[in-house]
Protein backbone atom coordinates (compact mmCIF):
# COMPACT_ATOMS: atom_id res chain seq x y z
CA UNK A 1 0.00 0.00 0.00
CA UNK A 2 1.67 3.15 -1.01
CA UNK A 3 0.02 7.03 0.17
CA UNK A 4 1.19 10.11 -0.62
CA UNK A 5 4.64 8.09 -1.24
CA UNK A 6 5.78 6.77 1.84
CA UNK A 7 6.43 3.16 2.00
CA UNK A 8 4.13 1.24 3.73
CA UNK A 9 4.71 -2.58 4.78
CA UNK A 10 1.68 -4.42 6.30
CA UNK A 11 1.56 -5.04 9.86
CA UNK A 12 4.19 -7.71 10.57
CA UNK A 13 2.92 -9.94 13.13
CA UNK A 14 4.79 -10.30 16.49
CA UNK A 15 1.47 -12.98 17.27
CA UNK A 16 -0.98 -10.78 15.42
CA UNK A 17 -2.73 -11.74 12.34
CA UNK A 18 -1.52 -9.39 8.30
CA UNK A 19 -4.14 -6.83 8.21
CA UNK A 20 -3.02 -3.27 7.74
CA UNK A 21 -5.77 -1.87 9.49
CA UNK A 22 -7.35 -2.86 13.12
CA UNK A 23 -9.65 -1.91 15.75
CA UNK A 24 -7.78 -0.79 19.22
CA UNK A 25 -9.62 -1.05 22.46
CA UNK A 26 -9.39 1.91 24.92
CA UNK A 27 -5.86 2.20 26.64
CA UNK A 28 -3.70 1.09 23.72
CA UNK A 29 -0.09 2.16 23.07
CA UNK A 30 1.75 3.47 20.09
CA UNK A 31 5.31 2.95 20.42
CA UNK A 32 7.34 5.15 17.10
CA UNK A 33 10.83 3.22 16.91
CA UNK A 34 13.69 4.57 15.04
CA UNK A 35 15.89 1.86 12.91
CA UNK A 36 18.68 1.32 15.52
CA UNK A 37 21.40 2.93 16.81
CA UNK A 38 21.73 4.06 20.34
CA UNK A 39 18.00 3.98 21.39
CA UNK A 40 17.90 1.07 19.36
CA UNK A 41 16.72 -1.29 21.88
CA UNK A 42 14.25 1.22 23.75
CA UNK A 43 11.21 0.35 22.01
CA UNK A 44 12.06 -3.32 22.68
CA UNK A 45 12.24 -2.82 26.29
CA UNK A 46 9.16 -0.03 26.81
CA UNK A 47 6.99 -2.74 25.12
CA UNK A 48 8.11 -5.35 27.36
CA UNK A 49 7.49 -2.98 30.07
CA UNK A 50 4.36 -1.67 29.12
CA UNK A 51 3.10 -5.42 28.74
CA UNK A 52 2.94 -5.53 32.64
CA UNK A 53 1.25 -2.38 33.40
CA UNK A 54 -2.52 -2.56 34.13
CA UNK A 55 -3.05 0.97 32.42
CA UNK A 56 -2.52 -0.84 28.78
CA UNK A 57 -4.70 -2.71 27.26
CA UNK A 58 -2.46 -3.14 23.47
CA UNK A 59 0.74 -1.95 22.07
CA UNK A 60 1.42 -1.78 18.76
CA UNK A 61 5.36 -0.61 17.57
CA UNK A 62 5.74 1.06 14.12
CA UNK A 63 8.88 0.25 12.87
CA UNK A 64 11.23 2.16 10.64
CA UNK A 65 11.47 -0.38 7.94
CA UNK A 66 15.67 0.55 7.28
CA UNK A 67 15.92 -1.79 10.65
CA UNK A 68 17.70 -5.13 10.07
CA UNK A 69 15.12 -7.80 11.08
CA UNK A 70 17.75 -10.53 11.88
CA UNK A 71 19.32 -8.03 14.12
CA UNK A 72 19.09 -7.78 17.80
CA UNK A 73 16.30 -6.24 19.15
CA UNK A 74 14.37 -6.75 16.24
CA UNK A 75 14.59 -10.32 15.58
CA UNK A 76 13.57 -10.83 19.32
CA UNK A 77 10.02 -9.33 18.38
CA UNK A 78 8.37 -12.28 17.47
CA UNK A 79 9.36 -14.36 20.37
CA UNK A 80 9.95 -11.89 23.59
CA UNK A 81 6.94 -9.80 22.60
CA UNK A 82 4.29 -11.96 21.16
CA UNK A 83 1.55 -9.95 21.55
CA UNK A 84 2.73 -6.46 20.67
CA UNK A 85 1.22 -5.49 16.72
CA UNK A 86 4.35 -4.79 14.44
CA UNK A 87 3.71 -2.13 11.66
CA UNK A 88 6.77 -1.23 9.63
CA UNK A 89 6.76 1.66 7.65
CA UNK A 90 9.68 4.19 5.76
CA UNK A 91 9.84 6.76 9.02
CA UNK A 92 12.71 8.80 6.95
CA UNK A 93 10.50 9.83 4.48
CA UNK A 94 10.24 13.38 4.71
CA UNK A 95 6.99 13.75 2.62
CA UNK A 96 4.81 11.27 5.18
CA UNK A 97 1.75 12.56 6.67
CA UNK A 98 -0.92 12.52 9.18
CA UNK A 99 -3.39 11.39 6.70
CA UNK A 100 -0.63 8.70 5.77
CA UNK A 101 0.26 7.87 9.30
CA UNK A 102 -3.65 7.52 10.10
CA UNK A 103 -4.43 4.96 6.90
CA UNK A 104 -1.63 2.61 8.14
CA UNK A 105 -1.96 2.79 11.69
CA UNK A 106 -6.33 2.84 11.41
CA UNK A 107 -7.05 4.21 14.64
CA UNK A 108 -6.33 6.31 17.27
CA UNK A 109 -4.05 5.91 20.50
CA UNK A 110 -4.25 7.26 24.16
CA UNK A 111 -0.74 7.21 24.63
CA UNK A 112 1.95 7.55 21.83
CA UNK A 113 5.43 7.29 22.88
CA UNK A 114 8.16 8.81 19.91
CA UNK A 115 11.71 6.66 19.75
CA UNK A 116 12.37 7.87 16.34
CA UNK A 117 11.43 11.27 15.27
CA UNK A 118 14.19 13.76 15.02
CA UNK A 119 12.26 16.99 13.78
CA UNK A 120 9.60 18.65 13.49
CA UNK A 121 9.09 17.42 9.44
CA UNK A 122 8.23 14.32 7.75
CA UNK A 123 7.47 11.46 10.61
CA UNK A 124 7.44 13.97 13.47
CA UNK A 125 5.11 16.18 12.02
CA UNK A 126 3.13 13.50 11.27
CA UNK A 127 3.26 11.89 14.81
CA UNK A 128 2.38 15.49 16.84
CA UNK A 129 -0.63 16.13 14.49
CA UNK A 130 -2.08 12.63 15.02
CA UNK A 131 -1.65 12.35 18.86
CA UNK A 132 -3.26 15.93 18.80
CA UNK A 133 -6.09 14.61 16.66
CA UNK A 134 -6.32 11.27 18.52
CA UNK A 135 -6.63 13.70 21.71
CA UNK A 136 -4.02 11.12 22.80
CA UNK A 137 -3.65 11.27 26.66
CA UNK A 138 0.51 11.27 26.38
CA UNK A 139 2.62 12.28 23.59
CA UNK A 140 6.11 10.95 25.13
CA UNK A 141 8.86 11.99 23.18
CA UNK A 142 12.56 10.69 23.54
CA UNK A 143 15.07 13.34 23.07
CA UNK A 144 18.49 13.58 24.26
CA UNK A 145 20.67 15.04 26.39
CA UNK A 146 22.77 16.02 23.30
CA UNK A 147 20.85 18.52 23.38
CA UNK A 148 22.17 20.24 25.71
CA UNK A 149 24.55 23.63 25.55
CA UNK A 150 27.75 22.55 26.88
CA UNK A 151 27.99 23.66 30.57
CA UNK A 152 29.95 23.55 34.00
CA UNK A 153 27.53 22.32 36.00
CA UNK A 154 26.35 18.75 37.02
CA UNK A 155 24.76 16.63 36.92
CA UNK A 156 22.90 18.99 34.15
CA UNK A 157 19.45 20.08 35.27
CA UNK A 158 16.40 19.69 33.69
CA UNK A 159 16.78 23.95 33.44
CA UNK A 160 20.06 23.70 30.80
CA UNK A 161 19.94 25.86 28.27
CA UNK A 162 19.57 23.60 24.84
CA UNK A 163 20.72 24.11 21.54
CA UNK A 164 17.62 25.97 19.73
CA UNK A 165 18.68 24.75 16.75
CA UNK A 166 18.50 20.67 17.31
CA UNK A 167 15.77 18.91 15.53
CA UNK A 168 14.87 17.64 19.08
CA UNK A 169 14.22 20.87 20.12
CA UNK A 170 11.87 21.52 16.97
CA UNK A 171 10.14 18.81 18.17
CA UNK A 172 9.03 19.77 21.27
CA UNK A 173 8.80 23.10 20.35
CA UNK A 174 6.10 22.07 17.50
CA UNK A 175 4.63 19.65 20.35
CA UNK A 176 4.15 22.21 22.78
CA UNK A 177 2.85 25.04 20.40
CA UNK A 178 0.40 22.27 19.07
CA UNK A 179 -0.90 22.17 22.82
CA UNK A 180 -0.42 18.52 23.60
CA UNK A 181 0.20 16.88 26.75
CA UNK A 182 3.87 16.79 26.06
CA UNK A 183 6.27 15.01 27.82
CA UNK A 184 10.25 14.58 26.78
CA UNK A 185 12.89 12.99 28.33
CA UNK A 186 16.29 13.39 27.19
CA UNK A 187 18.54 10.16 27.81
CA UNK A 188 22.35 9.72 27.57
CA UNK A 189 24.66 7.23 26.83
CA UNK A 190 22.61 3.79 26.76
CA UNK A 191 23.61 -0.11 26.94
CA UNK A 192 21.80 -3.03 27.17
CA UNK A 193 21.13 -7.08 26.00
CA UNK A 194 19.96 -6.59 22.73
CA UNK A 195 21.13 -3.51 21.75
CA UNK A 196 22.71 -2.72 18.28
CA UNK A 197 25.04 -0.13 19.80
CA UNK A 198 28.31 -0.91 21.13
CA UNK A 199 30.81 1.48 21.11
CA UNK A 200 31.23 2.99 24.46
CA UNK A 201 31.90 -0.24 26.37
CA UNK A 202 33.59 -2.10 23.41
CA UNK A 203 36.15 0.58 23.70
CA UNK A 204 37.79 -0.61 26.51
CA UNK A 205 37.61 -4.30 26.36
CA UNK A 206 39.12 -3.83 22.55
CA UNK A 207 41.93 -2.73 24.25
CA UNK A 208 42.13 -4.70 27.36
CA UNK A 209 41.91 -7.94 25.61
CA UNK A 210 44.79 -7.25 23.41
CA UNK A 211 46.89 -5.50 26.10
CA UNK A 212 47.16 -2.39 24.65
CA UNK A 213 46.70 0.69 26.21
CA UNK A 214 43.75 2.48 27.15
CA UNK A 215 43.55 6.20 26.58
CA UNK A 216 41.29 8.32 29.00
CA UNK A 217 41.95 12.23 28.08
CA UNK A 218 42.73 14.45 31.50
CA UNK A 219 43.02 12.53 34.49
CA UNK A 220 39.94 9.97 34.10
CA UNK A 221 38.05 11.35 36.97
CA UNK A 222 35.60 12.97 34.95
CA UNK A 223 31.75 11.24 35.88
CA UNK A 224 29.78 9.90 33.42
CA UNK A 225 26.21 7.69 33.50
CA UNK A 226 25.33 4.75 31.36
CA UNK A 227 21.97 3.53 31.66
CA UNK A 228 20.75 -0.23 30.83
CA UNK A 229 18.29 0.00 28.40
CA UNK A 230 15.45 -1.72 30.86
CA UNK A 231 15.90 1.16 33.35
CA UNK A 232 15.91 3.87 30.59
CA UNK A 233 12.49 2.09 29.51
CA UNK A 234 10.88 1.93 33.11
CA UNK A 235 12.10 5.59 33.08
CA UNK A 236 9.63 6.40 29.89
CA UNK A 237 6.81 4.49 31.10
CA UNK A 238 6.99 6.13 34.73
CA UNK A 239 4.78 8.95 33.20
CA UNK A 240 2.13 6.86 33.88
CA UNK A 241 2.36 6.91 37.53
CA UNK A 242 0.99 10.60 37.14
CA UNK A 243 -0.33 11.66 33.49
CA UNK A 244 -0.72 15.21 35.10
CA UNK A 245 2.66 15.60 36.88
CA UNK A 246 4.53 14.59 33.94
CA UNK A 247 2.71 17.00 31.28
CA UNK A 248 2.76 19.61 33.83
CA UNK A 249 6.78 19.04 33.96
CA UNK A 250 7.47 18.44 30.44
CA UNK A 251 11.28 17.88 30.66
CA UNK A 252 12.74 15.07 32.15
CA UNK A 253 15.96 13.89 32.54
CA UNK A 254 16.55 9.93 31.96
CA UNK A 255 19.70 8.28 33.48
CA UNK A 256 20.99 6.33 36.22
CA UNK A 257 22.18 8.04 39.47
CA UNK A 258 24.77 5.32 39.40
CA UNK A 259 27.44 6.96 38.31
CA UNK A 260 30.94 6.20 37.17
CA UNK A 261 34.71 7.62 36.26
CA UNK A 262 36.50 7.10 33.13
CA UNK A 263 39.58 5.22 35.21
CA UNK A 264 36.53 3.18 36.91
CA UNK A 265 34.86 1.56 33.95
CA UNK A 266 38.17 0.54 32.68
CA UNK A 267 39.11 -1.01 35.84
CA UNK A 268 36.05 -2.82 36.13
CA UNK A 269 36.24 -3.85 32.91
CA UNK A 270 39.45 -5.21 33.03
CA UNK A 271 38.59 -7.33 36.10
CA UNK A 272 35.55 -8.56 34.27
CA UNK A 273 37.78 -10.01 31.41
CA UNK A 274 40.68 -10.83 34.02
CA UNK A 275 43.66 -8.68 33.10
CA UNK A 276 45.34 -5.41 34.17
CA UNK A 277 43.92 -2.19 32.80
CA UNK A 278 47.05 -0.05 31.50
CA UNK A 279 45.08 3.47 31.86
CA UNK A 280 47.20 5.90 29.89
CA UNK A 281 45.86 9.39 30.07
CA UNK A 282 46.46 11.65 27.57
CA UNK A 283 46.28 15.27 27.00
CA UNK A 284 42.83 16.27 26.50
CA UNK A 285 43.11 19.29 24.02
CA UNK A 286 44.52 16.79 21.67
CA UNK A 287 40.77 15.79 21.13
CA UNK A 288 38.75 13.03 21.61
CA UNK A 289 40.42 10.47 19.14
CA UNK A 290 38.28 7.24 19.37
CA UNK A 291 37.32 7.63 23.04
CA UNK A 292 33.71 7.56 23.28
CA UNK A 293 32.86 9.90 25.77
CA UNK A 294 33.11 13.42 25.94
CA UNK A 295 35.92 15.06 27.82
CA UNK A 296 34.90 16.51 30.51
CA UNK A 297 31.89 15.52 33.40
CA UNK A 298 28.64 14.47 31.05
CA UNK A 299 25.92 13.19 33.34
CA UNK A 300 22.11 13.71 34.46
CA UNK A 301 20.15 12.95 37.55
CA UNK A 302 16.79 11.24 37.67
CA UNK A 303 15.88 13.38 40.77
CA UNK A 304 13.19 14.83 38.94
CA UNK A 305 11.77 11.58 37.38
CA UNK A 306 11.59 10.27 40.80
CA UNK A 307 10.14 13.19 42.59
CA UNK A 308 7.61 13.83 40.17
CA UNK A 309 6.47 11.05 38.98
CA UNK A 310 7.31 8.12 41.52
CA UNK A 311 10.82 6.64 39.56
CA UNK A 312 11.92 4.14 41.99
CA UNK A 313 15.44 4.17 40.20
CA UNK A 314 17.68 1.83 38.22
CA UNK A 315 17.22 -2.03 38.49
CA UNK A 316 20.42 -2.55 37.06
CA UNK A 317 24.14 -1.51 38.00
CA UNK A 318 27.30 -1.47 35.18
CA UNK A 319 29.50 -3.33 37.19
CA UNK A 320 27.34 -6.44 37.48
CA UNK A 321 25.66 -6.30 34.05
CA UNK A 322 29.59 -5.96 32.32
CA UNK A 323 29.54 -9.83 33.01
CA UNK A 324 27.33 -10.59 30.74
CA UNK A 325 28.52 -7.92 28.40
CA UNK A 326 31.77 -9.38 28.45
CA UNK A 327 30.19 -12.69 27.32
CA UNK A 328 28.18 -10.97 24.48
CA UNK A 329 31.17 -9.34 23.46
CA UNK A 330 33.40 -12.33 22.82
CA UNK A 331 30.00 -13.86 21.41
CA UNK A 332 30.22 -11.03 18.66
CA UNK A 333 33.30 -11.93 17.63
CA UNK A 334 35.50 -8.92 19.79
CA UNK A 335 38.23 -11.23 20.94
CA UNK A 336 39.49 -11.45 17.21
CA UNK A 337 37.75 -8.54 15.40
CA UNK A 338 40.80 -5.73 13.55
CA UNK A 339 41.36 -2.90 15.70
CA UNK A 340 43.03 0.14 14.32
CA UNK A 341 44.73 2.24 17.01
CA UNK A 342 45.99 4.50 14.81
CA UNK A 343 44.48 7.07 16.46
CA UNK A 344 45.21 6.10 20.06
CA UNK A 345 49.14 6.40 19.20
CA UNK A 346 48.31 9.44 17.83
CA UNK A 347 47.05 11.24 21.08
CA UNK A 348 49.55 9.00 23.04
CA UNK A 349 52.78 9.84 21.67
CA UNK A 350 53.01 13.13 21.91
CA UNK A 351 52.81 13.03 25.61
CA UNK A 352 51.55 10.60 28.69
CA UNK A 353 50.31 11.48 31.81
Amino acid sequence: MMINAPKVIAILAAGASTTSAFSLSMSSALIVQNKGGGHGELGFQLAKNLSSNPKITSITILQDSACKDSKEPFKSYSTDIPNVKIVKADLADESMTADTLQSLLGDSYDYVWDNASKGASGCGKAMVDCAKSWNSKLLTYVSSAGIYKPSDVFPMPETTPIKDTAGQAQYEKYAMDNGLPFVSFRPQYIYGEKSNKWDYIDYFFDRLVRNEPVPIPGDGSQKVSLTNSADVASLLASVLNDEGAAAQQTFFNCGTDQLVTYDEVASMCAEVAGVDANIQHYDASLGKAAFPFRLTDFYVSPDMAKSKLGWKGPEHNLREDLTWYFESYKARGGMTKELDLTKDKEVLSPASV
